[in-house]
């Protein structure tokens, strides 16, 4: 089975053409591949799809095998795969996923041809509780206290497809997030999991942020994740809507908007690290 491997930001999941390639279990292969040391190592598995109702379609795998709604940084490298690989010449993009339709703007450098950055229409943040969801029946869950292995951390709650926690602190360099993710992770309060991430301020327009996904562990970098911290950011009233937000993660840099219409863009680049070959497990 011919792969490739590439990374949104240090985000890096193993990427098959379904337009080539047969996966029968999906669930398996993710597992399999995704271990470093009898695989190819990966934060997951990224099939690319022939779509009735989009230009593409992608289905997302974690590494535990737990098949994921969206991911920003997937979204991207799957832009950059189909262009550079010759499946389309368009840099305006439809891209189905289990969250709905995204829409893709390819930057492409004219000199290599090659597509450096991804702008991603990222679709409406969602807010209401019971559709993130969240075990709450109120409007909205902003900077609510919940108590997580006896401390109390102000939570706010949104969906980008995929349930966010967001959790706005002092520092969170020193944090142990192998030890607190997963107390994060399945927490009673929601009931498919939730994806957390630790932000701290830095300005009205700039953010630092870890994130611990659901399925996966820390990753160095979640685009979802990115949008919703945006969100978060705008609703405690740290930054404002219509603004950029650049957002500091272990990977690298993401830009988001948070606009009038709840809807939210996301821009950041993509990057291939190769091509390979690995037999499929039995």
């Amino acid at each position: 089975m011919t792969f490739s491997k590439m990374h949104g930001i240090g985000n890096d999941y193993i990427y098959i053409n379904c337009f080539q390639e047969t996966v029968t279990d999906p669930e398996k292969l993710s597992i399999f591949m995704s271990n470093v040391r009898f695989g190819v190592g990966s934060d997951g598995l990224v099939l690319i799809l022939p779509s009735e109702v989009a230009d593409f379609r992608m289905r997302i795998f974690n590494a535990d095998g737990s098949e994921a709604m969206m991911c920003g940084n997937a979204t991207r490298c799957v832009g950059k795969y189909v262009y550079e690989h010759g499946m389309t010449d368009k840099t305006e993009v439809s891209l189905e996923t289990n969250s709905g339709i995204k829409y893709l703007t390819l930057y492409v450098n004219e000199a290599t041809n090659k597509v450096d950055a991804v702008k991603v229409d990222m679709g409406k943040a969602i807010l209401k509780p019971a559709e993130i969801p969240v075990a709450d029946d109120g409007d909205r869950f902003i900077a609510k206290p919940v108590v997580v292995d006896g401390v109390s951390y102000d939570m706010t709650c949104v969906s980008m497809g995929n349930p966010h926690a967001v959790v706005f602190l002092p520092e969170i360099d020193s944090l142990d997030l192998e030890k607190m993710g997963p107390s994060f992770e399945h927490h009673p309060l929601f009931p498919n999991r939730v994806n957390t991430e630790f932000i701290r301020v830095i300005d009205d327009h700039t953010l630092q942020m870890r994130v611990w996904e659901r399925g996966s562990g820390e990753t160095f970098a979640c685009g979802t994740g990115a949008c919703a911290a945006a969100v978060a950011s705008v609703l405690n009233g740290y930054c404002k809507r219509e603004q950029e937000i650049l957002i500091h993660l272990r990977g690298g840099d993401l830009r988001i908007i948070y606009h009038n219409d709840e809807s939210v863009t996301m821009i950041g680049p993509a990057t291939f690290i190769f091509e390979g070959k690995m037999e499929y497990p039995v």
